[in-house]
């Protein structure tokens, strides 16, 4: 009998447009793509022996991978998920492999959204098909702060940015040196100096569980009724109540987001009636040359898994 494969969340229907998947019934691998988010999780995959994973749109904890006695491979996009319990799929048997991603993706879709916020490009683009004519004041990055939450590939990147629109770039993150912070044309301050000196602060720190509500209520109220948000890093990492409240009190000046704490974001959240924010769904990574690696070498890890030489191995 064949396997059974199962690629998840994808979203866009582009799964067979970026890796030739056809080509592993030669194999005796029988592919089934799920284009929606799966109701039943546990239920839905109960009898596929492979899974690939597009990012964190799905959690496998341990209590999902006791569910799921037939799984023996999964593949994740990335080479760091952490919405995947590595320690509790090797106890179940199951090798899970990553893949590269691109570095620019990320980047790029943070200044679009800073850019967007500052010259309110979404309220503008509504009036105009709706017939009117200019109906906000923007803002000018140049000469302004720019705060760097997390200085890794990512941060560093919207330093460079920062300083090619003219703007004073700071930076902290737990173990950040001022050398670090130099090299990237960043000037290293304490977490606290960063929230009250910048009128921009970027989110770009890895979730775990000491990132998990690092930016809290005092952070916000630092960075005031004039100060932007920007977070394309995970939902968790920003207290959303405290978030919430900042926007709706006024005390915040406002919050360009496309990461939430709940994926994809109900019809009925406040974020989507929140004032003063630009909001995407997750689009970091959705782009075509990173889905292009994302389901390329998420193909070459099923195949050769299946040839009994795994590539990128995460687990063991």
């Amino acid at each position: 009998m064949g396997q059974r494969l199962a690629i998840l969340d994808d979203y866009q229907a582009v799964a067979f447009d970026y890796a030739p998947w056809a080509e592993l019934a030669d194999d005796g691998v029988d592919v089934t793509v799920f284009t929606e988010p799966l109701a039943d999780v546990a239920d839905s995959l109960r009898d596929f022996d492979i899974i690939m994973a597009m990012r964190e749109r799905t959690t496998f904890d341990a209590g999902l991978f006791r569910q799921l006695p037939k799984l023996k491979l999964l593949v994740t996009t990335g080479m760091a998920n952490a919405a995947i319990d590595l320690l509790a799929a090797e106890e179940q048997g199951v090798t899970v492999c990553g893949t590269g991603g691109s570095p620019a993706a990320a980047p790029e879709l943070t200044w679009a959204l800073l850019l967007a916020f500052a010259r309110k490009v979404p309220f503008e683009d509504r009036r105009l098909r709706a017939g009117n004519w200019q109906s906000t004041v923007g803002f000018e990055l140049s000469r302004k702060t720019l705060g760097v939450l997390g200085l890794g590939k990512i941060g560093s990147k919207i330093a460079g940015y920062g300083k090619a629109f003219g703007m004073e770039v700071i930076a902290w993150s737990p173990n950040l040196t001022e050398e670090t912070a130099a090299a990237a044309g960043a000037r290293k301050v304490g977490k606290e100096a960063l929230f009250r000196e910048s009128d921009v602060v970027s989110v770009h720190v890895r979730l775990s569980e000491r990132s998990r509500g690092l930016v809290g209520e005092d952070e916000l109220r630092l960075l005031g009724p004039n100060g932007v948000l920007v977070n394309t890093s995970r939902g968790p990492i920003v207290d959303e109540s405290a978030l919430l409240r900042g926007l709706n009190e006024g005390w915040l000046g406002g919050a360009a987001l496309d990461v939430y704490d709940v994926e994809p974001l109900p019809a009925d959240h406040p974020l989507l009636t929140a004032p003063r924010t630009v909001l995407t769904p997750h689009l970091g990574y959705v782009t075509s040359q990173s889905y292009a690696r994302f389901y390329g070498e998420a193909f070459e890890d099923v195949r050769a898994w299946l040839r009994g030489d795994p590539l990128r191995v995460l687990t063991g």
